[in-house]
């Protein structure tokens, strides 16, 4: 996991050494991009300061300087520093790490252990961690690019610290790139808008803006300027970091969802072509659009659910590209529909009365006589047919007799849903003149 990079003075180039490893800050101060935590007054600074390091996670996206700090943090307490990965370490090599932090226990210094990727290890092999973080045996600082709410064990986290560490900002990737140019004694060929376009590229991940800035000298003729359409020829263009099982998927799924419930169209369209662009299965994001023409739309416009459902079949006709603008269309529509959650609500409210009252019997009067039998036990009896009654409305109650009349369905004043609070209200009012007893 390499890292934030800023020293004040360019050190001679290292040949054979990648950039971002000659970079490597020396100290906790030098790192940039994560002054909450070593800043004056960040978090680590202050644990330094007091004598107290505890076990920690270190929670954030690649290339943000998380193995750095580990490295400096065991420097600057006096630990001997401790580095496995758990994509490539299994209980064996746990079981040495351990024993050899014992053994240098014993001898009067103690270790950070630093795990790469800890969310990697499975519930036992997290467990295992437990009793030489109580002994005293480690100190942990895991790293992790997953939410550690998900990823790891509660027990784990119970005795660790949470500490997130930011994506770096297009000021900071600007400042490691001018760092980069002082260390190597020459400037990027790029132009000014060029130089933008490596920095978005790098989407917050120091390790790759500077990966990016080697392809870019590599590549480079004597003399050459890249313009942005250039760059993008020489480096392949960096995906943006997006994982369709993890975090990534979630938070931007969540972010188009919740800009589609907000009404924002403009927004909504730019987290679609976000996931677009991340390579997200387009006909997933169909049923997404479904959904929320259900949730967060629902009878306000009873064409929203129409739309989503017949955009979700046209991209499954047509494919893609040309499928994409029937998905983006139905994002447009759904934002800018009127909005309500009352059949959503009405729907989990019915849902938790059917659990709760178990399984009432309806009232015997709208329930049919096929056999002798059942017009013996007065099934059917009593029964109005709806059309036969005046305005097709009998007034009769449906629901079971010892459940009572509920109300769920409780539609907002807007959309088409305004229409059917009308029609709800002058039930309503057909019913209680119906159920009063004449005079």
């Amino acid at each position: 996991m390499a890292d934030l990079f800023a020293r004040d003075e360019p050190t001679r180039p290292q040949p054979g050494r990648p950039l971002a490893d000659r970079l490597r800050p020396a100290t906790l101060p030098e790192v940039v991009g994560q002054e909450h935590l070593t800043g004056e007054d960040g978090v680590l600074t202050r644990m330094i300061r007091g004598g107290s390091l505890g076990s920690m996670i270190f929670w954030g996206p690649p290339g943000t300087g998380k193995t750095t700090v580990a490295r400096l943090l065991a420097g600057e307490t006096g630990l001997a520093f401790e580095q496995i990965s758990a994509i490539f370490s299994g209980v064996a090599d746990l079981k040495k790490v351990f024993e050899t932090a014992r053994m240098r226990r014993s001898n009067g210094r103690q270790t950070l252990l630093f795990v790469d990727e800890i969310h990697r290890f499975n519930r036992a092999q997290q467990d295992s961690f437990l009793p030489v973080m109580e002994d005293g045996t480690v100190t942990l600082v895991g790293a992790t690019t997953e939410n550690p709410s998900f990823e790891l064990n509660a027990a784990l986290l119970s005795r660790a610290r949470v500490l997130v560490f930011h994506s770096l900002s297009p000021e900071t990737i600007g400042r490691l790139l001018e760092r980069a140019e002082k260390t190597e004694d020459r400037l990027l060929p790029l132009d000014e808008e060029a130089r933008a376009v490596l920095i978005r590229m790098a989407d917050g991940d120091g390790r790759a803006s500077l990966t990016l800035a080697e392809e870019v000298w590599r590549a480079a003729k004597p003399g050459e300027t890249f313009d942005a359409e250039a760059l993008q020829r020489v480096v392949q263009r960096r995906a943006p970091i997006y994982d369709k099982s993890q975090d990534g998927h979630y938070n931007l799924i969540s972010a188009l969802h919740k800009s589609v419930r907000g009404s924002d169209p403009d927004a909504a369209l730019y987290y679609l072509a976000r996931m677009f662009d991340a390579g997200e299965d387009p006909l997933y994001l169909g049923r997404r659009l479904v959904r929320m023409a259900s949730e967060d739309i629902g009878l306000a416009d009873p064409q929203a659910l129409v739309i989503a459902n017949a955009a979700k079949d046209a991209y499954d006709y047509l494919g893609s590209p040309e499928g994409e603008l029937a998905l983006a269309q139905a994002c447009v529509y759904l934002a800018t529909a009127p909005k309500s959650n009352a059949v959503y609500t009405a729907f989990k409210a019915a849902t938790r009365a059917a659990k709760e009252h178990g399984s009432l019997m309806p009232p015997k009067h709208i329930l049919n006589a096929p056999t002798k039998l059942m017009k013996a036990e007065d099934y059917g009896s009593g029964y109005e047919y709806d059309h036969d009654a005046p305005d097709a409305f009998s007034g009769q109650d449906y629901f079971p007799e010892k459940l009572g009349r509920q109300q769920f369905y409780d539609p907002p004043d807007r959309g088409f849903e305004r229409e059917l609070r009308k029609r709800l209200d002058y039930w309503a009012k057909l019913r209680r003149e119906r159920a009063a007893p004449e005079k």
